[in-house]
């Protein structure tokens, strides 16, 4: 029998989070509920979750704390909820690790495809997909597992990142030296469609830059293209 994934909601909105646990265990989930961290604190001692959906405001600890805190020690995967008009908010949430947003007022349906687009992202790619492709990809010292979905250093440390933080790594190392413009980015590591003032590919290339070691001002590896989008300009070969 196939495991079920098992789906944490944080939201102090008690409508908002029995809604979507109705919602979510029609479509096969597994789903707990939390009002805010401290129980989500509680819940999450006593259970293994594949994702978190996380409320933006809540009263107490809000969510952006929450998100730090859960990054300090965790990969677990987290979409973010917010209120429209929080755009800053949204960005400081890419900034600090969550995985994907979705503005209030939103439709189920909508969530739900973003939960399986980023748990999709985490699955392991069958080997009868796989062909010829390199178990890992060595660049500069750097290594990335892509079977383990890991990346080392030239020291052998082993760096943390988010799930979205390693599609995009892959993205670009997987095709060193081509320009992928943003709508390209967002495809390959999400299947999403970026809007207009969307900046989330921006974002996570920060974050992906700062891991590297990159001069924010001067990045070796991970090079900007003037209207064009981004290139990975070092070699990556298989090791």
């Amino acid at each position: 029998m196939t495991r079920r994934p098992h789906i944490l909601i944080v939201d102090d909105d008690r409508e908002i989070r029995d809604l979507l646990a109705r919602f979510l265990v029609r479509h096969d989930f597994r789903v707990d509920t939390a009002a805010d961290g401290r129980e989500m604190d509680k819940v999450m001692a006593g259970g293994r979750f594949d994702l978190i959906v996380l409320d933006l405001m809540m009263p107490g600890e809000d969510g952006l704390s929450i998100c730090r805190r859960l990054r300090s020690d965790s990969n677990i995967p987290i979409v973010m909820l917010t209120a429209l008009g929080e755009e800053a908010d949204r960005i400081v949430g890419l900034e600090i690790g969550a995985d994907d947003y979705l503005p209030k007022p939103f439709n189920p349906r909508e969530l739900l495809a973003r939960i399986r687009a980023v748990l999709r992202r985490l699955e392991s790619t069958p080997a009868s997909a796989q062909g010829d492709r390199p178990r890992s990809l060595c660049f500069e010292g750097w290594q990335v597992d892509l079977a383990a979905r890991e990346l080392r250093d030239p020291e052998g440390t082993l760096v943390t990142l988010t799930s979205g933080e390693f599609d995009l790594l892959e993205a670009l190392v997987e095709r060193p030296q081509q320009v992928l413009s943003r709508d390209q980015l967002a495809d390959l590591t999400s299947g999403r469609v970026l809007g207009p003032l969307d900046r989330s590919i921006d974002v996570a290339l920060s974050r992906l830059r700062r891991k590297l070691g990159e001069d924010p001002k001067n990045p070796r590896l991970i090079k900007t293209v003037r209207h064009g989008g981004y290139y990975f300009a070092a070699e990556a070969a298989p090791c």
